[in-house]
């Protein structure tokens, strides 16, 4: 075993043996059951702890991660995670977290070429073809960053809520929200981008909304400045 795959062991051990010194009955709460409310569905990023985000512990929260945080109606992964988090656990919110400062996004805006990961980009790619005239208002490579990654959370929170998963549950009467938020790695804080929807009709009315807001403020600051 090499010596850092031996220092995991050697961390698990003083983290398991911290914890039941501060809480003695933290493992046996995790044994007896999982009952999150909440499905984050968020990036793989390492810098993006889904928990320790919202402030949850263990068995709070069901969590799905993948690269740029992508939802397609093609893959099972994602769709099997959905369908267990609404019909088994019931949850009452899925979250759909994307963040400032993604490498899936960036690549996407940069045109980078990385290999296999490029065909699951596809989907981002095809959020910025979306709105590639919007995105080209303003040459600053930063602005395009964040409006994409906001743009790929909102997109991917609407492409839930056009899964049969979550149109069959909303028929049956089960309540639960599917939000799109954006985490910031410099402080720490989740923006809200507006997407709290109920319904497939919501959705797509919030969704239009959302990005008309997001590029009427654009034009505002522009109009703004020009003014200064």
């Amino acid at each position: 075993m090499s010596d850092e795959i031996a220092q995991l062991f050697e961390n698990n051990r003083a983290w398991s043996d911290r914890m039941q010194v501060e809480d003695p009955a933290y493992f046996l709460r995790l044994v007896r059951q999982q009952s999150p409310e909440y499905l984050w569905i968020g990036c793989s990023d390492s810098r993006v702890p889904a928990n320790q985000i919202v402030g949850l512990d263990p068995g709070e929260v069901f969590v799905h991660r993948n690269v740029a945080n992508v939802v397609t109606h093609s893959d099972l992964n994602v769709l099997s995670v959905i369908q267990f988090a609404v019909d088994i656990l019931r949850v009452k919110h899925i979250l759909v977290v994307g963040h400032y400062g993604c490498g899936g996004v960036r690549a996407v805006i940069n045109d980078e070429k990385n290999g296999l990961v490029d065909n699951w980009l596809r989907h981002v790619r095809d959020v910025r073809d979306l709105y590639a005239r919007q995105l080209a208002q303003v040459e600053d490579f930063s602005w395009q960053h964040n409006r994409l990654c906001e743009l790929n959370a909102i997109h991917q929170a609407a492409n839930i809520c056009q899964t049969t998963v979550l149109r069959d549950a909303w028929l049956r009467g089960h309540d639960v929200t599917v939000h799109a938020w954006c985490y910031s790695l410099e402080n720490g804080l989740v923006s809200d981008l507006k997407i709290s929807a109920r319904s497939y009709e919501e959705a797509t009315e919030q969704t239009h909304n959302a990005v008309a807001r997001m590029f009427w403020m654009t034009g505002k600051r522009r109009r703004d400045q020009s003014q200064d």
